[in-house]
């Protein structure tokens, strides 16, 4: 799915420009209700094509003059007069902004009142989910144009139909000619440009431009690997300091879009590997990651990038001819390494954390190419990879929920 900027403002947007379609006469005030989650990740990202980030901009834009037909790209189209209106709406103190206990993770409630009427909306379950659209009251229908619970596809069915032995499986027997593919191409090219864009310009902590520094001062080598910690850390740094363009996101994030997708392709380019492998491996990549997010739910306590540099790492295997036994090592050597850090929000160090996960799953390729795995005696890794991957969606799922309720006690409190 195309998303500009974080996914969780954008649906915070969308869900205020859903109900702005219900709304009699002039917008006065504006209600926003959301899970911890997604007021984590809300509260310090950039909002597309403006300077301010945060929950009630996000809102106020949305309400303004968000798009609902172009979901979570509602506000790239908005004027200054626009982004004007919305920044007095926060400023004099007409958005609301409180936490919803809802036991999803992923709840964004709307309403929007004036003197004379109501409306309100609400988004459940995933970025796009519309499940109550009410006027005055009164429900209305709540048919978003080309809804959909961010794939057609439900989680169960890609438990029951995904592993890493089908999906190397089909990477390795798939025709571009006949298969469906149109995703995995337009994540290379949308994906490749915002991490370009982000290397051009000056976004967030620069966290790729501070890499190519030290590679100039001869602090970091000119290297594969660093060169594509630079490359994808750049493509994030862009997306979370608001650049006004677009993502694939996986698993309903960008950032694990950019992840999934971008060291795939820097690697290739600096190993002069063939297009076609790289498709398949980006593809492989992909695949693994919406396969470890299936159970996992759309948000956590812990950090997504985990799962999408683990995805990276196999890509990376099967880029430079690994077997599927490598690519079962390199899930194992990820889980073993980086399954615990933490989701503080989304923001500007996204880009840092990304950068990180992204060195290690060159660095857990390298050792599956080696044939090296870390051992089921330790943490929480098994034998079986497709073990591990439940262990850690368990940490995810089941570990998760006290994690984040301090995490937002702590952000609420600065």
């Amino acid at each position: 799915m195309l998303a500009t900027g974080c996914t969780e403002p954008a649906a915070i947007a969308l869900t205020a420009a859903i109900a702005r379609e219900q709304l009699d006469g002039e917008l006065e005030h504006i209600k926003v209700r959301a899970s911890a989650n997604i007021i984590k990740n809300a509260m310090s990202a950039g909002i597309p094509g403006t300077n301010y980030t945060g929950i009630n901009y996000a809102a106020a834009l949305g309400a303004v003059c968000g798009a609902v037909d172009r979901q979570l790209r509602v506000v790239d189209d908005a004027r200054p007069e626009d982004i004007e209106r919305a920044a007095h709406l926060v400023e004099n103190g007409y958005v609301d902004v409180r936490r919803a206990f809802d036991p999803d993770k992923l709840y964004v409630e709307v309403e929007l009142v004036n003197k004379e009427h109501q409306s309100r909306a609400i988004i459940k379950g995933a970025h796009t989910n519309v499940i109550l659209v009410e006027r005055d009251h009164q429900r209305v229908g709540c048919e978003l144009p080309g809804q959909t619970m961010e794939t057609d596809i439900t989680p169960e069915q890609i438990s029951r139909t995904l592993n890493i032995r089908t999906i190397y499986e089909f990477v390795e027997t798939m025709d571009r000619r006949q298969d469906d593919l149109h995703m995995i191409q337009e994540a290379i090219e949308v994906n490749g440009h915002i991490a370009q864009l982000g290397a051009a310009g000056d976004y967030g902590l620069n966290i790729g431009h501070g890499i190519r520094n030290n590679q100039e001062a001869g602090l970091m080598g000119h290297d594969v690997v660093m060169d594509a910690v630079a490359m994808t850390a750049s493509g994030v740094d862009a997306r979370m300091a608001g650049a006004n363009a677009p993502v694939i996101t996986n698993s309903g994030s960008g950032n694990q879009g950019i992840t999934a997708t971008v060291p795939i392709l820097s690697a290739a380019k600096s190993l002069g590997i063939d297009e076609e492998r790289t498709f398949r491996a980006v593809t492989l990549s992909n695949l693994m990651a919406i396969h470890i997010h299936a159970d996992f739910g759309p948000l956590s306590g812990l950090c997504g990038a985990t799962i999408a540099a683990a995805a990276a790492a196999c890509g990376l295997v099967y880029l430079q001819g690994g077997t599927l036994e490598q690519i079962g090592f390199a899930v194992n050597n990820m889980f073993g390494n980086v399954s615990g850090m933490l989701c503080d929000g989304a923001k500007a160090d996204c880009a840092l954390k990304i950068s990180t996960c992204v060195f290690a799953a060159f660095q857990c390729a390298a050792m599956a190419l080696r044939s090296e795995s870390v051992k089921a005696t330790d943490g929480i890794v098994e034998t079986d990879p497709e073990e591990t991957i439940r262990n850690f969606v368990r940490l995810g799922n089941e570990g998760s929920s006290k994690c984040d309720d301090l995490i937002l006690e702590m952000l609420l409190q600065k």
